[in-house]
């Protein structure tokens, strides 16, 4: 991400954004935790939009702030852009392409830069926000004291709780995003009749004082119960001026036991009812929708069902999900206090494990409740953003974040929730093709370092974006996902021929360096500068480590997936020469660290948030500790020296780490990781915090969790092969492994007690266990199975069948 002094400023103002809405209650705040094991709970209002309570249903977003005399209810909605379809192409990067190359080449890297940043840049090289819907705002006028205060999140249930105490009235509001019925429901209960008089209204608000409302929105009553939000984003035309900008629309109903009910100016007011419920809905025509029609239709299907079935129906397709996977760490001294005071501790030295599995189950929780099938996939913000112009516009960056995103999908038991990726990815190949025929006379299909929802592929920003690697980077999703399912279908109606488009783009974009070896030209290692020998400073290059990485990583699997498909022969003998003719890694003879650039030039930042050379080692498969241990051990040197300057200052560089030394399978080192993630990179409400908020930190974090406990990219299952020592007794049930496997482990004293694996295919299983330990035998169905132990001691191999579930108990 750019550097983040660019947007201080926007992190101020968010800071204040819901100043308006604090209660001026005194509140008395709960002493008693709420029942769940997955709770996120605190003991007052959210004071700001960072200590505001998640829900999702992928579609439809909203942030819960608990306020007990004006409740806000910040909503998204996921489609809502600025911005419109326009041709970005740069009609003179083809031509200034092959000077650019030989400018660098020449080492003469500022003149590369000046021409390439007049010539080859998208037109205008910008994109536009990703914005809030608008609020949902309950006002209430409670006497005296507040007590008995807590606001609540289930991540088991995916429900929101507000609960107090006012006048000896005990009042409960239930807010919930319902991805069966496609919409927010709120239920206002109170233990005595009559209790409940507010006022409610649905507004689209300027974010910086959080008080005035907007132009591009009307806000009005229709008929006796239903609010309505209806507007078009101010966006004129570049040549027109005519607005194009995205129309949308919010609807919302009330339904009110007991009591009366007036609706008038945009403010229903509710007096002396005994239960309320809120059925809100929303849409964009980005889909091609009208956005009056589909709310209508909405609510139409909506309004007669029962609160009990709705919250039913939400909760069993929440747990469909969720369920799916369970993680205990371990006990701690604070797993009853709030969750706040949990992080708080954190930062003071303590060891929480339960909070540790909690943030891993909120990062699966994020993960479905912004990106489910038919969705747009989570954006940098996820889901949830209350900026009309968001830091770095919330958008699609490619260089890491947006993968980044998507890295629990799988491993973490949430394959579907990674469809929406795959669905964007596509709506970005004839863009994409495009450009890598008119930018650079290439085949195939190109994405630079950020994307929007409006087919954006052309190099934006600076120079930086000109990294045509996106694609490539983001195609190994494609194929990650059929890896962990077996999926063959998908493999050939929609992984291979994406990766083959990209494939085809960097065997034409690739050329011939003074070195002799095939390379990227122009390059860069993601927004990172390197200083020459003559003092002078640049981020253009050629052959930067991580386009190499990437490269492997995406011909191998494009050889590998056509000859499980038996298609391209031709293709795959191309790819298989090329890769041989590829400029190697290179490790700096004098210190043994892997080189972040082709030349071994000085690092002006030390510490630079992106670790982009370690591409290899993760995600990647590149490079391993058994198949490749002289890279490894070269990365290993790179990484220390890149945190003894600093480096993982920011949230999601942290989560990055993580996930680093859980491959180098050093568990000691990853848990230091989250410890200090959590104490210096997350949020009250455990949102990642860059600064500001960024969801792939959180994301990150969850995959880097999985990954300490059972990883599968080197050809094997291996259990718990970052176990640090203040996990020693604990169990991961349902994490998934490559080869269609589910995996369940228990461990007592850090030794594994049982290990069960399920297959979705037939195969040979080749798993590892734990230095120390051996497998004493295999049960299937009460009959033991046969295996075979490998020349590693720590290696078995055995057949598997599709369906079945296997035993496996170990011995020290």
């Amino acid at each position: 991400m750019p550097k983040r002094s660019f947007f201080l400023s926007l992190l101020l103002i968010g800071c204040l954004i819901s100043s308006g809405f604090a209660s001026s209650q005194d509140i008395q705040g709960s002493e008693s935790k709420p029942d769940g094991r997955w709770m996120l709970w605190h003991r007052q209002p959210a004071n700001d939009w960072n200590q505001a309570l998640p829900i999702g249903n992928g579609r439809l977003g909203a942030m819960v702030f608990g306020s007990v005399s004006q409740e806000r209810i910040q909503l998204n909605d996921d489609s809502l852009w600025d911005g419109y379809p326009r041709d970005r192409i740069n009609p003179k990067a083809l031509e200034a392409l092959p000077r650019v190359r030989q400018l660098l080449f020449e080492g003469k890297n500022n003149e590369a830069t000046k021409l390439a940043g007049e010539t080859m840049m998208g037109i205008p090289p910008t994109i536009l926000s990703y914005q809030s819907l608008g609020d949902l705002i309950l006002e209430t006028d409670p006497t005296g004291e507040i007590v008995d205060y807590r606001r609540s999140l289930d991540l088991d249930t995916g429900i929101a709780e507000v609960v107090y105490q006012n006048d000896f009235v005990n009042y409960t509001r239930e807010i919930f995003s319902s991805h069966p019925h496609n919409a927010i429901v709120v239920h206002w209960t109170a233990d005595e009749p009559g209790a409940i008089s507010a006022r409610i209204t649905l507004k689209r608000l300027n974010p910086n004082d959080g008080k005035v409302a907007l132009q591009d929105a009307q806000h009005v009553s229709e008929g006796e119960n239903r609010l309505v939000l209806r507007g078009q984003i101010n966006r004129p035309h570049h040549e027109t001026g005519e607005n194009v900008g995205m129309k949308f629309e919010a609807h919302c109903l009330a339904r009110v036991l007991g009591g009366e009910l007036n609706n008038h100016d945009g403010v229903l007011e509710i007096s002396k009812a005994d239960e309320v419920v809120l059925l809100l809905v929303s849409s964009t025509d980005y889909r091609g929708d009208d956005p009056e029609a589909s709310c209508r239709n909405q609510i139409e299907a909506i309004q007669n069902i029962s609160y009990s079935t709705l919250r039913e129906v939400h909760i069993a397709d929440h747990r469909n999900l969720f369920r799916r996977v369970d993680l205990d760490l371990g006990a701690g001294e604070n797993e009853n206090l709030p969750t706040d005071v949990r992080l708080e501790k954190v930062k003071q030295g303590d060891h929480d494990p339960q909070l540790i599995a909690t943030y891993f189950q909120f990062g699966r929780y994020l993960l479905m409740g912004s990106s489910r099938p038919g969705a747009m996939p989570a954006n940098l913000q996820g889901l949830w953003n209350h900026h009309m112009n968001a830091p770095w516009n919330a958008d699609y960056h490619t260089n890491i974040n947006l993968q980044m995103n998507y890295w629990p999908a799988e491993a973490a038991n949430l394959s579907e929730c990674h469809l929406p990726l795959f669905d964007y990815m596509e709506s970005l190949v004839e863009s994409g093709k495009r450009t890598a025929r008119e930018h650079y006379g290439c085949r195939g299909f190109v994405v630079h370092h950020l994307s929007d929802v409006w087919g954006f592929t052309t190099p934006a920003d600076g120079v930086w974006g000109i990294w045509p690697m996106g694609a490539a980077w983001t195609c190994r999703h494609f194929y990650e996902h059929y890896l962990y399912t077996g999926d063959v279908k998908f493999l050939e109606e929609r992984a291979y021929p994406i990766m083959r488009e990209a494939a085809l783009f960097l065997l034409d974009f690739l050329v011939w360096s003074p070195e002799g070896w095939l390379v990227t030209n122009p390059s860069h290692s993601p927004e990172n500068s390197f200083q020459k020998a003559d003092g002078t400073r640049s981020m253009f290059t050629y052959g930067a480590t991580m386009d190499l990485e990437i490269i492997h990583d995406l011909f191998t699997d494009c050889i590998e997936a056509s000859e499980i498909l038996d298609v391209d022969e031709e293709f795959r003998k191309g790819l298989q020469t090329t890769l041989r003719m590829i400029a190697p890694l290179q490790i700096n003879s004098e210190d043994g660290r892997l080189q972040e650039w082709i030349e071994d030039y000085d690092e002006p930042e030390p510490g630079h948030r992106h670790m982009s050379h370690f591409y290899g080692l993760h995600p990647g498969h590149m490079i391993t500790l058994r198949r490749t241990p002289l890279l490894a051990k070269a990365v290993r040197k790179s990484l220390e020296y890149r945190l003894s300057h600093g480096g993982g200052h920011t949230g999601w560089s942290r989560a990055w780490i993580v996930n680093f030394w859980a491959r180098l399978e050093e568990g000691e080192k990853a848990f230091e990781n989250i410890q200090a993630l959590l104490a210096k990179s997350t949020l009250p409400n455990l949102f990642d915090n860059h600064p500001p908020f960024q969801i792939d930190g959180n994301f990150g974090a969850c995959a880097g969790i999985a990954e300490m406990l059972i990883q599968s990219h080197d050809n094997e299952i291996s259990i718990l092969p970052a176990l640090p020592g203040v996990w020693p007794d604990g169990f991961i049930s349902g994490l998934r492994a490559r080869g269609g496997y589910t995996v369940s482990i228990e461990w007592k004293k850090t030794r594994i007690q049982q290990i069960v694996l399920e297959s979705s295919q037939n195969a040979a299983c080749k798993l590892r266990i734990r230095p120390g330990e051996k497998i004493e035998g295999i049960l299937n169905r009460g009959k033991t199975v046969p295996f075979q132990q490998a020349s590693d001691p720590q290696v078995i191999q055995f057949n598997v069948r599709k369906g079945q579930k296997y035993i496996l108990k170990t011995r020290s």
